[in-house]
């Protein structure tokens, strides 16, 4: 049996280059601030791939994903252990864009903390008077650089994207930005609308694009999981305030409140966090998690 050792570990996946294709592997490790924390969050990566292949699914008719199969049998024996079922998705190659394709709904978390200094979200003006957690008129597109493990992502401007692009791809820089700035948003307006009539709010999430071999622009990475994602239960939503959250919230509040934690999580709250993850899960799938 062909043995396969990771080409790239990120904080919580490792991809595995398989000749004309990739897998994927989303692990149970979790990451908050930037770190991955010492505990592992059980069954998550399996969570995170079947949530994505759901949108990836969903939302085909909006842009080409990188899908190919999250079924182990139809890739290399090495992936049919258990430890790869079902958090395994084969991808086609891309090469990916720098960009993080940021789109907000709602107005929460460091955009919160920036519309009280300036107003503004990542430099987009705003209406005055807006709350916490409030509904945006329209849903805005911030992007950001991506970064190294270890080291912060970047805001920047949609210019900014169109002069980072430009300079990988001349004269394409500019089609590229637009391409993936509107299929960030027409992605979320999707999503958001049908996540509303499962009982969750998606405030904010983001995407990640790259290039298929013909330089057609395509879905690639992860797609809204908790991971990615902050997903409020509509039950309850009231702006003025922080939301109860289905995401990695819990677990940052906890680090927030427990400076000396050294990134090892008590179990009562890696239990919460899997619970949260499987509610998500099913809400939004319909169906419950294995």
């Amino acid at each position: 049996m062909q043995e396969f050792k990771p080409v790239k570990e990120g904080k919580v996946r490792e991809v595995y280059d398989n000749g004309d294709s990739l897998i994927i592997v989303a692990t149970d490790r979790i990451s908050a601030f930037d770190h991955i924390l010492q505990n592992k969050i059980t069954d998550k990566g399996a969570i995170l791939t079947q949530m994505s292949k759901f949108w990836f699914d969903f939302t085909k008719d909006i842009v080409k994903n990188h899908m190919i199969s999250v079924d182990v049998r139809e890739m290399p024996e090495f992936f049919r252990g258990e430890n790869f079922d079902g958090n395994s998705m084969m991808c086609k190659k891309l090469e990916m864009l720098p960009i993080e394709c940021i789109v907000r709904g709602y107005i929460t978390g460091s955009g919160w903390e920036s519309y009280k200094e300036c107003g503004k979200v990542c430099g987009i003006s705003l209406p005055e008077g807006l709350e916490e957690s409030d509904k945006l008129p329209e849903p805005i597109y911030t992007p950001s650089t991506k970064a190294e493990i270890g080291d912060h992502d970047e805001n920047i401007s949609f210019e900014k994207s169109v002069e980072i692009l430009e300079k990988i791809y001349p004269g394409k820089g500019a089609d590229y930005a637009a391409k993936i700035r509107d299929y960030t948003i027409a992605l979320y307006k999707k999503c958001a609308e049908y996540a509303l009539t499962k009982g969750i709010i998606i405030a904010d999430t983001k995407f990640e694009f790259g290039l298929d071999e013909d330089g057609n622009v395509v879905l690639g990475d992860e797609m809204l999981t908790p991971d990615s994602s902050r997903f409020w239960p509509r039950e309850g939503y009231e702006p003025g305030k922080s939301q109860p959250s289905y995401d990695k919230q819990f677990v940052r509040d906890w680090l927030k409140a427990n400076p000396q934690s050294d990134y090892l999580l008590p179990e009562d709250v890696i239990e919460k966090t899997i619970d949260k993850y499987k509610e998500a899960f099913f809400l939004l799938t319909g169906r419950q998690f294995r």
